[in-house]
């Protein structure tokens, strides 16, 4: 029965990864999120249920519109799957509990922080104040972070990358302050140093190895948000343990 129900999950994921990749769509060019219609980029036509079916109809059409043939980007596929193994993996991790709800809700949020700053370089203000307002909400009524361990954090997060943009503005935007300061209000105090520290090194080690191999120049912008992201859906799953395992090393 836990089988069929973690499948259930990951189809529903999937169908929630169907609407994020609508909103990194339609966000970071100011379009609505609900209307018009899903439609094919190339040909411009309406898309019908048989072709937003998620991950099927990706694999069934190979990648294509059914109509035009005009490839459908890969990235539809991956946050579909993406999402769909986060659901189905959390109602595993925490069984049908606030803590399920509440963790798929945030870990859904990061992702579409994590793409839209991967392909465009933005972490956007209509994304991360409503999510901020959503936080402290959620903050009041789960004991998991609390509001006060919540403000704490939330303050903690503007504060640790407000320096570093202050004091060398052309390497990380508002944006990153920004996002660490809802990163602080969703893990709260003190889990919002385990995210950051992770976020930072996670972004020094990638940083570094691509500008050994030469892919990146020094000059070039490498997005945090990604690394920020990825390093926050970590913490909620196992930040407490890591905390725990890293304060006992001393």
């Amino acid at each position: 029965m836990e089988i069929v129900l973690i499948a259930v999950s990951a189809l529903f994921g999937m169908a929630v990864g169907s609407f994020l990749n609508v909103c990194i769509d339609r966000l970071p060019v100011d379009k609505s999120i609900v209307y018009p219609p899903s439609q094919c980029d190339g040909c411009q036509r309406r898309l019908s249920a048989k072709d937003l079916i998620p991950v099927f109809s990706y694999i069934a059409l190979r990648g294509r519109c059914r109509y035009c043939g005009t490839p459908v980007p890969r990235r539809l596929l991956w946050v579909e799957l993406a999402t769909g193994l986060v659901f189905a993996f959390t109602f595993w991790y925490y069984g049908l509990t606030w803590d399920f709800a509440i963790t798929v809700f945030y870990a859904s949020l990061f992702l579409v922080l994590l793409v839209i700053d991967l392909e465009h370089g933005l972490i956007l203000n209509k994304i991360t104040y409503p999510a901020m307002a959503a936080a402290l909400i959620i903050d009041i009524f789960w004991a998991k972070a609390g509001i006060v361990n919540g403000l704490i954090g939330g303050s903690i997060g503007f504060a640790f990358l407000l320096l570093p943009v202050l004091v060398y503005p052309r390497g990380m935007g508002w944006g990153d302050v920004k996002m660490a300061a809802l990163i602080g209000l969703v893990t709260g105090f003190p889990l919002v140093l385990v995210a950051l520290l992770m976020g930072v090194i996670g972004g020094g080690l990638v940083a570094a190895m691509l500008l050994l191999l030469k892919i990146k120049k020094r000059k070039d912008a490498i997005p945090f948000g990604p690394f920020l992201s990825l390093a926050t859906i970590a913490t909620l799953y196992w930040g407490q343990d890591i905390l725990v395992w890293y304060l006992g090393l001393f």
